[in-house]
């Protein structure tokens, strides 16, 4: 084989390789993933709604979510930053001690994307041990950061004993921005019985202060769901999955 063509040849290699790496991307597209993808979706039983939040556990922000949330007898589930969670472990057993489920988010917030093989993997096992350690639990979810899933990704946990869960519904609480009611109704906008929300429970990631627009917008959405007669709770309490031939959108059934 020629120079020229043993260049080729390894140029074609590396893009499919490439290719590869990439093709989980397509799940971050919401209303792909929702319709042929349910289980990354987070989709569960239809009088179900999943509660999530990213990015903590955030030492100024996350005890004014935990208080809310104890005081409406509501948990949820926390996908958790490494990188967060070592500045404040006593706060994570304290979280667990409060019935949320705990889960992995990575140990940095970086997008997998840009990472290989060996890195992804050394992350997420960074990450799954470091929240093992402070719950005294192993976690068995993972979210990856911005949502972008990869080959990589599926593989190590796959390998890891994780299974990758995203969200059917955000309130892009993290702009700028956003206000309590831009978050409220971008969240009752694509959500379903049975659906996952995402939320953000610290702005180490996200505009300074935003995690204070996202508390004051909890309550309100708290109250749509239960009017909406769907039980609010963890991941893990999400159940099967059953999916009625019609879905019914909570801001109609109210």
């Amino acid at each position: 084989m020629t120079a020229a063509r043993l260049t080729r040849a390894t140029a074609v290699a590396s893009a499919a390789l490439a290719a590869l790496h990439a093709a989980p991307v397509a799940s971050t597209f919401g209303p792909l993933r929702n319709r042929v993808m349910p289980k990354l979706a987070g989709q569960g039983r239809p009088d179900h709604i999943a509660l999530t939040f990213d990015d903590g556990p955030d030492h100024l922000s996350t005890p004014h979510f935990l208080r809310l949330l104890d005081a409406r007898g509501v948990r949820a589930t926390f996908f958790l930053l490494g990188s967060m969670l070592v500045r404040s472990p006593g706060l994570a057993r304290e979280m667990t001690d409060a019935g949320h489920e705990i889960a992995v988010h990575g140990w940095y917030h970086r997008p997998l994307l840009l990472r290989g093989p060996r890195a992804t993997y050394e992350d997420l096992a960074r990450a799954r041990d470091a929240v093992a350690t402070a719950t005294g639990h192993p976690p068995t979810l993972f979210r990856p950061p911005y949502g972008v899933m990869t080959t990589s990704a599926h593989l190590a946990c796959r390998r890891l004993g994780l299974t990758p869960v995203l969200w059917t519904c955000w309130g892009e609480d993290w702009r700028r921005r956003a206000t309590p009611r831009s978050v409220y109704d971008t969240v009752l906008r694509d959500l379903r019985g049975g659906g996952t929300i995402l939320l953000h429970d610290s702005d180490c990631t996200s505009a300074t202060g935003s995690w204070r627009t996202t508390l004051t917008a909890l309550p309100r959405i708290l109250d749509a769901c239960q009017e909406g007669g769907r039980e609010v709770g963890p991941l893990r309490e999400h159940g099967a999955r059953t999916v009625p031939r019609r879905h019914t959108s909570l801001r109609s059934s109210r």
